[in-house]
């Protein structure tokens, strides 16, 4: 059960960092639905990729040692980020209009994934015991 955590997180942090590297490479583009941006919102989409590109990075950091301590809270801690991420596109929806279909999902995603993965992460914790 450990080594599907790990393999999992290893993927959902692979796809973060191949999302953002879309986001670097080819800007607002990259967003299905978008709109021609100004070279502002160009620069804004790009700096913020690369912090998901750091976030992908770092869940597959974790990945490698989800049982060791400094690793779980780091873990605990990018779940929480991602959870809110989710909580963000709410906040969205409630002030500017609903999204894409696809950003619908991917709301719930953020919001149901973090709290799934937790659970499996403290099962898989319980079982090396």
């Amino acid at each position: 059960m450990r080594k599907w955590l790990e393999y999992f997180v290893i993927f959902f942090g692979s796809v973060c960092c191949l999302i953002a590297l879309a986001h670097i490479a080819l800007g607002p583009k990259s967003i299905p639905g978008s709109i021609p941006v100004n070279a502002t919102m160009d620069s804004e989409d790009r700096f913020y990729a690369t912090l998901f590109l750091g976030f992908g990075i770092a869940l597959i950091w974790c990945a490698r040692a989800l049982h060791e301590a400094e690793r779980i809270r780091v873990f605990g801690f990018l779940l929480l980020i991602f959870f809110f991420s989710g909580v963000a596109r709410i906040i969205s929806w409630a002030m500017v209009g609903p999204p894409i279909a696809l950003f619908i999902f991917l709301m719930f995603v953020e919001l149901l994934l973090p709290p799934l993965l937790w659970w499996w992460h403290k099962a898989t914790l319980g079982h090396a015991q």
